[in-house]
């Protein structure tokens, strides 16, 4: 290739790698706080008491946390598509603390730990069914920081059985309805009838 040819490929190549990394650097946006702002009512993302262990679903939608609102400890689901707190009927027991929420793909299952055998536990919630689940019923030492896989079949979780802190993984089984986004679902929310999951 002769000299004058090479020079102006590598000039063009040049031009080529620099173009494409100001296009690059010009179409990076930065990030933007969306926080709704805090309210007196309780109904908002935010109150007066405080907020811990967000956890987010699959899409983003439902933020999950534990909050010290309404005079203790509980688990609060926060729409982010229609900025409102979702009801969690039977989460949140009387006297007792629930706390270090996870939450599924689709929002479907909860997991967290509550003291209301009055030790701390693992339980799983169902949003579909309201219905929840023990599952460190008669397990032996501390047991903290669960997380839920995003189909909801595996938690895991954090335990102190024999001195020190180990990971322990329980698998739902087989039969676990799962827990998986669904487009259709992205506008309208979670779909409460089983029957069409």
């Amino acid at each position: 290739m002769k000299p004058r040819r090479k020079r102006f490929h590598q000039s063009l190549t040049l031009l080529l790698l620099l173009s494409s990394l100001t296009l690059g650097l010009g179409s990076c946006q930065p990030g933007t706080f969306i926080t709704p702002p805090t309210l007196e009512l309780g109904s908002a993302l935010n109150s007066r008491s405080a907020e811990e262990f967000p956890r987010f679903s699959y899409d983003g939608r439902y933020l999950v946390f534990a909050s010290d609102r309404q005079g203790q400890r509980g688990i609060w689901l926060y729409d982010r598509l229609n900025n409102r707190l979702l009801p969690l009927p039977g989460i949140n027991q009387p006297g007792t603390r629930q706390d270090q929420p996870d939450i599924s793909s689709d929002g479907r299952y909860i997991v967290y730990v509550s003291e209301q055998e009055g030790k701390p536990d693992i339980f799983l919630y169902d949003r579909f069914t309201f219905q929840r689940e023990q599952i460190t019923k008669n397990w032996l030492g501390e047991v903290r920081h669960p997380t839920i896989s995003g189909n909801g079949r595996l938690i895991a979780f954090e335990a102190n059985r024999q001195g020190q802190w180990d990971l322990v993984i329980y698998d739902r089984g087989l039969n676990t309805p799962l827990s998986v986004p669904n487009p259709q679902q992205k506008e309208t929310g979670i779909n409460t009838n089983p029957k069409n999951q």
